[in-house]
């Protein structure tokens, strides 16, 4: 049985309502007279990662809750779990690494989270999570690999159809593959696209091995530096055979300001790529909804891309 059913999106779309935003779906002429954007930037906490959160803490025990949480991001999750796990009176660990951005960083922070900051990079980081669980005895919030966080992720493509019911094929950035995984168990009827920097490729690698492999993600799209896709997110896809696109930096890079100059999208790289696929022709402009997933950037990496047009 695959691990997440749409009944499980549907389920996680009644527990969530009321407590995330209901973001937009627009068309963009430039782009052709089907093609819509999902503007999931304008979430709470600036991406789509909140909603698998509140799904899973939603699900939690009493005693789960009261031994803490802890959860491993390079800032979108981090976030969302921060908040979240604040708004729930619940305490809250996150693990990242030091080369994160210092503006997902200080944002973790702020929504009062303690951060440990010991890896030098992702897949030391997973290893520190690992320890970090041991120790402690916190509850995990996976950013990725959890089925209600898969779950509360695909209530994104439910949203998508009911706004663009004319919408076929739907584009979602992957970086450990939770998302496109959701949007696959919400969308069994669609065609599901995963799109991904060719410098980070996570879920391209565990498709084709069969299982999760590790990777190292060296992308400007630091938003999808997973070092391993997820193995429920995996089993997802493939259960849905949802394909997988690559799209280069300078892609990634097109896109971002074609997001900023014609759609006033102020998203991060990681959200490009769904564009970025399309503008490249890798996907044809036709009936298409491009998830635009987040809009945590740093402002130094979206003035280094901006500058370079």
């Amino acid at each position: 049985m695959v691990p997440v059913t749409h009944e499980d999106v549907l389920a996680a779309a009644d527990r969530l309502r009321g407590h995330v935003h209901r973001t937009p779906t627009f068309s963009s002429k430039a782009l052709g007279e089907r093609v819509w954007f999902k503007a999931e930037l304008f979430q709470k906490t600036g991406s789509f990662k909140v909603r698998g959160v509140l799904n899973k803490l939603g699900s939690l025990s009493p005693e789960e809750k009261a031994r803490g949480v802890i959860g491993i991001s390079a800032g979108n999750h981090a976030q969302a779990l921060a908040w979240g796990a604040a708004a729930a009176g619940v305490d809250c660990l996150v693990v990242m690494w030091r080369s994160v951005s210092t503006a997902k960083l200080a944002a973790t922070r702020g929504y009062g989270a303690a951060v440990d900051l010991e890896a030098d990079d992702p897949a030391a980081a997973f290893g520190r999570l690992a320890d970090l669980l041991e120790q402690t005895g916190r509850t995990l919030v996976h950013p990725f690999d959890d089925p209600m966080v898969i779950a509360g992720a695909g209530t994104v493509g439910l949203e998508v159809v009911t706004d663009a019911p004319e919408a076929e094929t739907i584009l979602v950035p992957g970086g450990g593959g939770g998302l496109v995984a959701g949007i696959a168990a919400a969308l069994p009827d669609r065609r599901v696209v995963v799109v991904e920097p060719e410098l980070s490729t996570a879920v391209r690698s565990g498709l084709e091995a069969g299982a999760s492999v590790p990777v190292t993600p060296a992308s400007i799209a630091d938003g999808l530096s997973a070092p391993f896709a997820g193995e429920v997110a995996l089993e997802i896809l493939r259960a849905h055979e949802v394909e997988s696109v690559l799209v280069s930096e300078a892609e990634i890079e097109d896109a971002f300001r074609f997001l900023y100059g014609r759609a006033k999208l102020a998203c991060e790289p990681a959200a490009a790529v769904g564009l970025a696929a399309l503008r490249a022709g890798k996907i044809a402009p036709e009936a298409v909804a491009v998830v635009v997933s987040g809009g945590n950037v740093a402002p130094e990496t979206a003035s280094a891309i901006l500058a370079a047009q």
